[in-house]
């Protein structure tokens, strides 16, 4: 069973910047493409980002030349750099590639 943990977010001002990372276990990690969505107040949930096994990596317009995702193997860990934060930004952040989802982690984007 896949698990995912989520974490990282918080308070920001606009301009801000926050670091979320994902723990997923019940997977081969290594071999699994990652991505992260979010879920924007009144929004349906929406895909932000990607990593692929070999590192390549693909955003939504909207976060692109501001979020960058990575990977640590050895730590099954996912991780999201979020830079000029906008408060269009706000919402819940998942990291997910199949099953359940985890709790996700919220980031509020608010002067």
């Amino acid at each position: 069973q896949v698990k995912y943990i989520e974490s990282g977010g918080g308070l920001v001002q606009p301009g801000g910047s926050l670091r979320l990372s994902c723990v997923v276990s019940g997977i081969v990690f290594d071999f699994s493409a990652m991505s992260w969505y979010r879920r924007s107040p009144g929004k349906e949930r929406e895909w932000v980002a990607r990593i692929a096994r070999d590192g390549d990596t693909t955003y939504t317009d909207s976060v692109r030349g501001r979020f960058t995702i990575s990977r640590d193997n050895a730590k099954n860990t996912v991780y999201l750099q979020m830079n000029s934060l906008k408060p269009e930004d706000t919402g819940v952040y998942y990291c997910h590639v199949y099953g359940d989802w985890g709790q996700g982690t919220q980031v509020t984007v608010s002067s």
